[in-house]
């Protein structure tokens, strides 16, 4: 056996050597982050945006879109600018807040009067002084651009050329101030400007930039709010709008020894990574934002559409090819991008990506990597198969969690493929240790001992050792009433009855479950479960507690629900089904119970005998959930409950203070509760000492305070009246203590 143990460490050794020399290797791969490690990763964040879109609300923006009926009307784009400068006019009008263009108006108007002039010579000449007094189509559209607060779009590009129409005019600066550092070294930077004609330019209330660049697989996740063109810092043509939308003062950046922070615009904080760009949260492309401009030109598009309204104007017209492939849709008009992105400002949904992410990352592939090298030559394949799965659904609800709860973009697919390939060669390894030190075992000892014992040790089986711990733990135990009366009513459909105790066991669990209870076993219509084990819970009273209080609840929906049932398909009988409730708190003895062939993992002790005379009391004292004195101790100052007698139960010598859970929380504040607690008191007080008419009296004043406060309490009022009517007639011996005897369980 030496021997064998001796290979199997020198085994496990080595391939805990290859786990952690691959994981290294991994690591080191996502530090140098080719260019398919970060597709990978890319796809990974497009997979959590489809799964969870960012909701879609009303927004107050619109985007007017020249569309084919808007082509059908006006003609082929682009339209001349006397027909832009009516759109703008009309627009106004309406009530538009701020207007953008996702178009450039970079060369001149080619059927603009003067350039008809120019264009065609053999026009006579009273014709062409006629066209040439017309003002120019630029200049008709710079007045309506003036009339109204207009953002002309721009585009940037990477190639510095000086042909490019406006590349060589200089470039009117936007207002902006900083806060902190300097965020111009951490721009994205273009050479070159294509700009407006200058007239058009110079009537605009703002310049914003359209430039967006999409990842290397051709998808636009990361949206620029801020670049810097020539040296000049601009802002994207959304954050433009909202700056002139409201007032047109200047934008600040906010930088930091890592780079950008974000930005403010319009007195709001937009958070962008360190190069000044944003992570929209997208949603699908939708309908409801749009407005055609035809519809708008000609009268017919509502005005509510459009007033009070960011309008951006743009194209999703078959031809003008102006799509864009997003993490949600693989053709979205570029125009909805920047209208998204209006969206995302005006909610403060944008998805984050932390410049921390990258090394928690790292850290937490190292350390479960890690995890997994040591854990899985510890123990068999099946389990180490769950480990790993279980660790990789571990990160992967961890960074869903994460999206869900603070749209963040953390990778689970570099971490989740590290790890799934670290565990793969150390469960290889693992498993082909195991099969070599098998045929050893085999080899060594297949003539001294049966086939069986032979395989047995060669799997390397757990022992499961019988015994158990003392904890203090709180019982519950429930019950139906009348159970053998429902179960006779059922007596022609056994399967009835056995659909109606799955569904009234599954409302009763999950009332344990959802407070963390331990079931302990069922037992027919009955339940076992404890707190505190094997999980530690110190507030394992209330929990209990609370867990009653919604057995109770879930009883009465079941109720109802049957009912209605019946109501609609008289087939099966209908009893109403009423539980009783045994809790109690104490030192018991919990663990592996049973014989060297089955055993349960269970409680013992006088705590738990207790519990289950409790519930059989619930009965007689007509109440659904009776409390031991310990248990009433650790919840008596936040839940609703009131003492019911001292009671020595069949088996037991000494008496145990036994009270009734009522309700949680509101009720405890609830005076007409109050009320009840004391003439309770009071009631107790004055049965105990014999005094039958103050106790009379006060049972009396419980009566009305019960029916107000909705506590079934009938029951227990009338065991009382009862009691009194009794001792009136017997009166107990004296120095009697009050102590009522259970004759039954």
């Amino acid at each position: 056996m030496r021997l064998f143990q001796s290979a199997g460490s020198m085994g496990i050794a080595l391939a805990r050597l290859a786990g952690l020399a691959l994981l290294l290797l991994f690591l080191g791969l996502r530090v140098a982050d080719p260019l398919v490690v970060s597709s990978i990763r890319n796809q990974g964040f497009d997979i959590l945006q489809r799964l969870h879109p960012r909701p879609a609300a009303a927004q107050p923006i619109a985007i007017v879109d020249i569309d084919e009926k808007s082509l059908e009307l006006v003609g082929q784009w682009p339209w001349p600018r006397t027909e832009v400068a009516r759109l703008i006019d009309r627009l106004t009008a309406m009530g538009a807040v701020v207007i953008g263009f996702d178009v450039v108006f970079a060369e001149p108007d080619r059927l603009s009067p003067d350039r008809v002039a120019e264009d065609n010579p053999d026009l006579p000449e009273t014709a062409r002084t006629d066209l040439l007094k017309l003002p120019s189509n630029e200049t008709v559209l710079a007045n309506a651009i003036a009339r109204s607060r207009v953002v002309v779009g721009e585009t940037s590009v990477r190639v510095d050329d000086e042909t490019l129409a406006g590349g060589d005019r200089p470039i009117p600066d936007v207002p902006y101030a900083a806060l902190g550092g300097d965020a111009t070294p951490y721009l994205l930077k273009f050479p070159r400007l294509v700009q407006n004609l200058p007239v058009i330019s110079d009537a605009a209330a703002g310049r914003g930039l359209f430039t967006v660049e999409p990842d290397p697989d051709g998808i636009f996740r990361r949206i620029p709010l801020v670049m810097m063109v020539q040296d000049h810092m601009r802002l994207a043509l959304s954050a433009e709008m909202l700056r002139i939308a409201t007032g047109g003062q200047a934008f600040a950046t906010r930088a930091g020894d890592a780079g950008i922070e974000g930005i403010v615009v319009g007195g709001v904080f937009v958070p962008t990574d360190g190069n000044g760009r944003v992570w929209p949260w997208f949603n699908a492309s939708s309908r409801d934002r749009y407005v055609s401009a035809g519809a708008v030109m000609s009268g017919e598009a509502p005005a509510e559409r459009i007033a009070g309204h960011l309008v951006v104007i743009g194209t999703s017209a078959v031809g003008l090819e102006d799509f864009r492939a997003t993490p949600v849709a693989n053709f979205m008009p570029g125009v909805e991008i920047h209208a998204q992105i209006i969206e995302n400002i005006l909610t403060q949904q944008f998805l984050q990506r932390p410049a921390y992410a990258i090394g928690m990352e790292l850290l937490v592939t190292f350390v479960v990597g890690a995890f997994i090298v040591w854990l899985v030559p510890r123990i068999g394949a099946f389990y180490s198969f769950f480990a790993a799965v279980s660790v990789l659904g571990l990160v992967a609800a961890g960074v869903y969690w994460a999206f869900l709860a603070d749209r963040m973009l953390i990778d689970a697919t570099f971490p989740g493929g590290a790890l799934a390939a670290v565990f793969m060669v150390m469960a290889t390894a693992n498993y082909m240790r195991e099969e070599r030190q098998r045929r050893q075992i085999r080899s060594a000892f297949g003539q001294y001992l049966s086939p069986t014992l032979v395989d047995r040790l060669a799997d390397h089986p757990e022992q499961l050792v019988l015994g158990g711990e003392t904890r203090e733990l709180t019982l519950l135990f429930t019950d139906v009433r009348g159970f053998t009366t429902i179960s006779e009513s059922f007596k022609a459909n056994p399967q009835g009855l056995t659909r109606l105790m799955n569904r009234f066991l599954t409302a009763l669990s999950g009332a344990i479950l959802d407070r963390d209870g331990t079931i302990d076993k069922y037992m027919g219509d009955a339940i076992m479960a404890f707190w505190n084990a094997p999980v530690d819970l110190p507030d394992h009273p209330m929990r209990a507690c609370r867990a009653g209080l919604d057995m109770v609840r879930r009883v009465e929906e079941l109720n109802s629900q049957r009912r209605q049932e019946v109501e609609r398909d008289p087939g099966e009988p209908f009893h109403e089904i009423r539980i009783g409730v045994g809790i109690n708190s104490g030192p018991c003895v919990v663990g592996n119970m049973g014989s060297d062939m089955r055993f349960d993992y269970t409680a013992l002790g006088d705590t738990v005998n207790l519990a289950s005379r409790l519930e059989g009391q619930s009965k007689p004292y007509g109440v659904s959930i009776v409390l031991g004195d310990a248990t009433a101790a650790a919840v008596a100052d936040t839940l609703a409950l009131i003492e019911i007698d001292l009671l020595r139960v069949k088996g037991k010598n000494e008496p145990e203070r036994i009270h009734s859970l009522l309700g949680v929380e509101d009720m405890v504040a609830d005076p007409t509760f109050q009320a009840l607690k004391q003439a309770n008191g009071t009631m107790l007080e004055r049965y105990r000492a014999c005094d039958w008419d103050a106790a009379a009296a006060a049972l009396a004043e419980m009566a009305p305070l019960a029916k107000r406060l909705g506590a079934a309490l009938d029951g227990y009022l009338d065991l009382y009246a009862s009691r009194i009517v009794y001792f009136r007639d017997n009166p107990p011996e004296d120095g009697w203590d009050g102590v009522y005897t259970a004759l039954t369980k």
